[in-house]
């Protein structure tokens, strides 16, 4: 298969890869409820619980991204998704919250593999006019894979138990490992590997622009992972919304938040990186502001508000990830996307907790609103911050035709 439609194949194994780990990290929160009742667990427990995976990727994300700048990306990602598949499933052996807590953190130190190889992987195949849009489907991979995870889990404990829930993650992971194996491989006339890369890794590090969009990225997932942890116990323990019907809005969610995510990607790819991200802060900030007010109100007008801005709080990542990506030295792109990445995980991992004991102390509006002002902080972070150098669409590239 020649070049330009291959790479429509290694997109589609990459986006697969990245739904794999995607169902693990965020699909848990559909089976909270049961995960608390299987662990003996408060709100802020679980929220512990899942928060832990993203503490395993936090140290792990930079080595990955390097170790895919030097080797490529289909051998990092298919050792990665293999200890992940390993890892989970020794997790479906577990009654023991810590024993479990301890397994999901390995799972998150080896699916941390695939966020910055799989999105090396659009870059390296992709130019940069058409870069945007793919690394946007890539990007839906997390949304899509947590809304079939939201759909499939809580039946799958219904009929199995929390452990075939485990089961069926590390089953999943390992049918990704084998498809990464398979198919992803080196664009036609890629540099050999032993061609030093432009730029030391602390070089990446100490990027001032690169920092500020990292902190832009940490603040905006804030809301989108109270959104997405916690939308389904507030509906459904703080408004009364039957659990079922609750955790069909948490797949909604996850849809139009990766619809949104597409939409965002061809939108940069005309307007720039930076200034969607700008406009989608300020939505999210909004809607989080607005879903604080209704919370004690009705339940039905509590979902028509907190759903649209739980998925706007989804949509702006990959903008983040490929604007991370260019502003990156020749080779370095995994490390620097590794970089934002890291930044994302360590919010990540603590507002699950953050978020559990402001809902615990202080109620669910308390809650919304630290979403609320965490995405105005991450406007803050952008102010008068440039368009990377050589993105799809910078300024005289915009009225194109």
């Amino acid at each position: 298969m020649d070049a330009p439609r291959y790479r429509w194949v290694v997109l589609a194994v990459g986006t697969c890869a990245q739904g794999a780990t995607a169902a693990y990290f965020l699909g848990l929160a559909a089976v909270t409820p049961a995960l608390r009742d299987y662990f003996a667990l408060d709100l802020a427990g679980v929220g512990v619980l899942i928060g832990v995976i993203s503490v395993g990727l936090v140290p792990t994300l930079i080595p990955w991204g390097a170790a895919a700048d030097r080797f490529g990306e289909r051998g990092v990602m298919t050792i990665g998704l293999l200890g992940a598949a390993t890892a989970l499933g020794a997790t479906a052996l577990q009654t023991d919250p810590v024993a479990a807590g301890a397994l999901l953190v390995l799972a998150g130190a080896s699916g941390a593999a695939v966020n910055a190889a799989s999105g090396r992987a659009v870059m390296t195949w992709f130019p940069a006019g058409s870069r945007g849009f793919a690394m946007a489907v890539r990007q839906t991979s997390v949304p899509l894979g947590a809304a079939l995870a939201a759909l499939a889990l809580p039946v799958v404990a219904v009929t199995g138990g929390v452990p075939a829930v485990f089961v069926t993650l590390a089953l999943t992971s390992l049918a990704a490992a084998v498809a990464v194996a398979v198919w992803v491989r080196e664009p036609p006339g890629a540099p050999a590997r032993r061609v030093r890369a432009t730029g030391r890794t602390r070089d990446v590090l100490a990027d001032r622009r690169l920092q500020r969009l990292s902190l832009a990225g940490l603040l905006l997932v804030v809301p989108q992972f109270l959104g997405s942890v916690f939308l389904v116990e507030i509906l459904h323990e703080g408004s009364g919304l039957p659990l079922a019907a609750a955790g069909a809005l948490l797949g909604l969610t996850q849809l139009l938040g990766a619809a949104g995510r597409l939409g965002n990607g061809m939108w940069s790819d005309r307007a720039g990186r930076l200034r969607p991200l700008r406009i989608v802060a300020a939505a999210v900030a909004a809607g989080f502001a607005l879903a604080a007010l209704v919370q004690p109100g009705p339940v039905v007008l509590l979902a028509a508000v907190l759903v649209p801005a739980a998925a706007l709080a989804i949509s702006w990542n990959g903008l983040v990830f490929t604007a991370a990506g260019e502003l990156a030295p020749p080779g370095r792109a995994a490390t620097a996307m590794a970089v934002s990445n890291t930044a994302n995980y360590v919010a990540a991992a603590a507002t699950p907790v953050l978020g559990g004991l402001v809902a615990q102390a202080l109620g669910w509006p308390a809650m919304l609103t630290l979403g609320a002002v965490a995405a105005l902080g991450a406007i803050a972070a952008l102010h008068h911050l440039a368009e990377p150098g050589g993105v799809a669409a910078p300024a005289p590239a915009r009225t194109r035709t």
